[in-house]
Formats: C-alpha cells, sequence, structure tokens
C-alpha cells in the first residue's frame, strides 16, 4: 500500500536533486530544467496531500484545480523562459552563467 509518506519521499527526493542542479550547474538551460523539476516536485506534494485529505470518507480533489493552473502557469513560464535564454545566447554566444551575469554590451 503507498502512503503519504512514499509519494513526500518521492517530491522531496525530486526538490533535493533539481535544488542540488541549481546550485551546482553552470548551464542554463540546465538551471532551468532543474528549476521546472522543484516546481514538479512541488504539484506532487499538492496532489498527494489532496488525495489523502479525506472529506466525509471520500477524497478532496479540490486542491488539483491548482494543480492544473501551476501547469498552466508553468507551460507559460517555459514559453518566455526558453525565449529569454536564446535571446541571451544570441548576444553572448554561450549559455554558461558566468558570461551571462555580466549583462554589459
Amino acid at each position: 500500500m503507498i502512503t503519504l509518506n512514499h509519494y513526500l519521499i518521492v517530491s522531496a527526493m525530486l526538490f533535493a536533486l533539481g535544488l542540488a542542479g541549481v546550485v551546482a550547474r553552470r548551464n542554463i538551460i540546465i538551471i532551468y530544467m532543474c528549476l521546472e523539476m522543484m516546481l514538479s516536485a512541488a504539484n506532487l506534494t499538492l496532489v498527494a496531500f489532496s488525495r489523502f485529505h479525506l472529506v466525509d470518507g471520500l477524497p478532496d480533489y479540490s486542491a488539483q484545480a491548482l494543480v492544473f493552473f501551476t501547469i498552466t502557469v508553468a507551460a507559460a513560464e517555459v514559453a518566455v523562459g526558453l525565449a529569454v535564454i536564446v535571446a541571451l545566447f544570441r548576444s553572448k554566444q554561450s549559455v554558461d552563467v558566468e558570461a551571462v551575469s555580466k549583462l554589459q554590451g
């Protein structure tokens, strides 16, 4: 039987892996993917709490509507974020954090 703790452990591992990727990597695209992984871990936690919260003996799925909203916002974020990364790559010819950290001409 899979319990809430199993979901929370998987979510914590995904979040920790994403955080380690953000801290340790220097490639902007990898950092961006790790940020998305952290968002997915938060969504997994929200769905797990929603599923295991019982109201009148039935699971309460109301928080899953919030997950759909965050997925929609994340899709828009991906479109804008990748556009910014492409623009930075075109101007600096690199996706390294050090090359992009100085936004002077």
